[in-house]
């Protein structure tokens, strides 16, 4: 414990007052190692005379025995107990002390600098998840699609943190505050996500699509490709695109979300983002959050789709979400099939159509109810 002090007050080294503390501390320590060594010349001394038997000794408590040397003899060593003592309960209480020795020592921290921090533990755990070669097997290399007369264009918009970002955009045929923001997979803004954009458009009719490019361009072929885009992501910036795109639609847009895996995590962040502008998120299979603040922020209704065959996210994951929503006390509306991950994707070889149809009856049906 001594050295645990010794070291607490050394890293708090700032300024001349911890200095003198660590001085001070380094010098009683010092004379507790003294005492101690004394206590050892006492006992093998009472041994070698033999002591042991003298009434004033007691084998259980040292402190007590007397000392005879060839100048001079002590009895009765309770001063020696009580200095010890002193010297062991002013280290408690000074080490106590130190840790609030100066205000400085410990700057006050802002609150968006607890919500930046709570914000970024989730999406670095899919991130360290989705570097590894385990996490890249349960993405097969998606097929090749050719969609033919896409709705949509690729336009320009300003991300958050000010420089610019891409998205794959379709505009309502009528003027709406109905904004659908799309998240891809981890392949990236793929003809895949655009042709599930499109359907989207189609089957909701008065709403704007925009499917954000969460890579800057780049788009992946292969899980090792894929792995490699997601090890190099910068997640502030993917957090700064979605700002972007909640602020291109306006501050008066209903803002509702979708997405898949990767995307399926990020549509669950948009909904914490988007603040009480969200009105429906839509996730498939995506990691949720585990962070109860940020679940208790959200102020829209939650639907997510998931395989009872995934392993990530689990089916124990999902219902440790399902527990947190319910403490949170959010709407979360789970739905569950006896297939793997990333069944919903067509261009996956473990599309599951039966599921994947299911789920996206339910999907539109809720955008649609709120």
């Amino acid at each position: 414990m001594l050295h645990f002090f010794i070291e607490k007050a050394t890293q708090n080294d700032k300024n001349a007052k911890s200095a003198t503390f660590v001085k001070m501390v380094n010098l009683l320590f010092r004379t507790y190692l003294y005492l101690e060594k004394l206590l050892e010349v006492i006992q093998t001394y009472a041994k070698n005379n033999g002591l042991q038997n003298d009434p004033m000794y007691r084998t259980k408590n040292v402190y007590n025995c007397y000392l005879k040397v060839n100048i001079f003899k002590i009895k009765h060593q309770n001063i020696m107990k009580k200095l010890i003592f002193s010297a062991l309960g002013t280290l408690f209480i000074v080490g106590l002390l130190s840790w609030h020795w100066s205000p400085s020592q410990y700057p006050s921290i802002k609150k968006a600098e607890v919500i930046e921090c709570l914000n970024t533990e989730t999406l670095q755990a899919y991130q360290l998840e989705a570097s590894k070669p385990q996490f890249a097997s349960l993405h097969p290399s998606p097929l090749v699609i050719h969609p033919e007369n896409l709705l949509g264009k690729i336009i320009p918009f300003e991300a958050a943190d000010g420089k610019q970002a891409s998205a794959y955009f379709i505009e309502a045929k009528k003027k709406s505050n109905k904004f659908l923001i799309v998240i891809q997979e981890w392949w990236g803004l793929n003809d895949n996500v655009k042709l599930e954009s499109d359907k989207y458009y189609t089957d909701l009719g008065d709403v704007n699509v925009i499917a954000v490019d969460m890579y800057d361009g780049k788009v992946a072929a292969t899980p090792d490709s894929a792995m490699k885009l997601m090890q190099g992501a910068n997640m502030e910036r993917m957090t700064a695109i979605i700002q972007g795109a909640i602020k291109y639609a306006g501050s008066k847009a209903s803002i509702y979300s979708v997405g898949w895996c990767f995307g399926g995590m990020w549509s669950l962040q948009t909904a914490i983002l988007a603040g009480p502008q969200a009105k429906g998120t839509v996730m498939y299979y995506g990691r949720p959050e585990t962070n109860m603040d940020k679940l208790k922020s959200i102020q829209c209704d939650i639907i997510g789709f998931f395989g009872n065959l995934d392993k990530s996210p689990s089916p124990i994951m999902v219902n440790e979400f399902e527990k947190n929503m319910k403490e949170a006390g959010k709407n979360l509306s789970v739905n569950r099939y006896e297939a793997g991950h990333g069944f919903a994707n067509p261009s996956n070889p473990s599309f599951n159509a039966a599921a994947k149809a299911d789920a996206y009856t339910k999907a539109i049906a809720f955008l649609k109810a709120h």
